[in-house]
């Protein structure tokens, strides 16, 4: 069987001294860079009654959400019983453990309650909401398989990947 080993990528992209910059916070930081710039474009060629100013001052509300839900997601639905022993660890995000449809449900609230603010459609703004999503997505599994994570199942096929920790 031919099979690709994983490539040894350090998950750390630059320290210096104490302080780490992992390609994960930056494909977070690219996801909502690029999400924004491609929310703006949209409002501007749309007619959806959402403007781009309306997605700038939604930009800390869908950042919050995707933390604050990714990390509440992932300490309720992985590991609840280790967290409600250790409380203040559910905080510390920097020690990783995010989940996916954690953030979504935190995005599709704050987007929630910002549309209610504002009087927006709901629909229109998710609708534009749903079109950048995939950017974020794509880079936080690139993010996942530089950290060798979320590896799937086991495979034959001759361009499968060997990750040295599973799979």
């Amino acid at each position: 069987m031919y099979a690709l080993m994983f490539p040894a990528i350090d998950p750390v992209f630059i320290s210096v001294g104490p302080i780490e910059i992992r390609w994960y916070a930056l494909a977070y930081l690219a996801g909502f860079v690029g999400g924004w710039w491609l929310c703006q474009k949209l409002a501007r060629v749309f007619a959806t009654g959402v403007s781009a100013k309306d997605f700038d001052d939604f930009l800390t509300w869908a950042v919050l959400g995707t933390i604050l839900g990714g990390r509440l997601g992932y300490v309720l639905f992985y590991q609840f019983d280790y967290y409600l022993s250790k409380p203040l660890e559910a905080l510390q995000i920097w020690h990783g453990g995010m989940s996916f449809h954690g953030g979504m449900l935190g995005v599709i609230l704050a987007a929630l309650l910002f549309v209610r603010r504002r009087k927006l459609s709901f629909f229109a703004f998710t609708d534009v909401l749903a079109c950048v999503t995939p950017i974020g997505l794509g880079l936080g599994r690139l993010a996942n398989f530089i950290n060798g994570e979320l590896y799937g199942r086991v495979t034959d096929v001759p361009w499968g990947v060997v990750f040295p920790t599973g799979g």
